[in-house]
């Protein structure tokens, strides 16, 4: 009996800790794990709101820790997470944190923070080097049919594209 009991309740323990990574893994960028607070981890810990800072972006430290749509990010201070608190979507890498230009070839490809852009207040991550040169060839274009392309390959997972 106590052998059953202790199972169920080892099952039942991971179930609920795998849910929110199955949710969120088609959508963001998490491919780096769980946080100890059972979500997954976006933009590999580092802070989303440095990127606007015009420095190089900061790691940020599990202490200050946000969650937002079943996400933790990381911030490197109080004062970042309570900007990213009031207001999110500011910070934000588009397409979930994954490569805008592999959105724009229907991919989703790992995002990158020393491959970034922030074109007209959105931060856009990129997967190298190359392909961040590619997306600097033509970055107008790029940008406007991933947008178009992301609301098709947003919920799909990453092995099916």
């Amino acid at each position: 009996m106590k052998t059953a009991l202790g199972f169920s309740t080892l099952a039942m323990a991971a179930m609920l800790a795998f849910t929110p990574a199955a949710f969120a893994a088609d959508e963001y960028n998490v491919s780096n794990g769980l946080t100890l607070t059972g979500k997954p981890l976006g933009m590999h810990g580092f802070d989303p709101v440095s990127m606007f800072d015009g420095e190089a972006p900061h790691i940020g430290d599990a202490v200050y820790t946000s969650a937002h749509d079943g996400v933790d990010y990381y911030f490197a201070s109080e004062e970042a997470q309570q900007r990213f608190g009031a207001d999110p979507s500011a910070y934000l890498p588009q397409f979930g944190g994954f490569c805008a230009y592999g959105v724009f070839v229907g991919k989703k490809l790992d995002g990158d923070v020393r491959y970034a852009d922030i074109v007209g207040g959105k931060l856009y991550l990129f997967v190298n080097a190359a392909v961040f040169e590619k997306y600097l060839a033509n970055k107008d274009e790029v940008l406007t049919i991933a947008a178009d392309k992301w609301p098709g390959i947003q919920s799909t997972a990453v092995g099916d594209l």
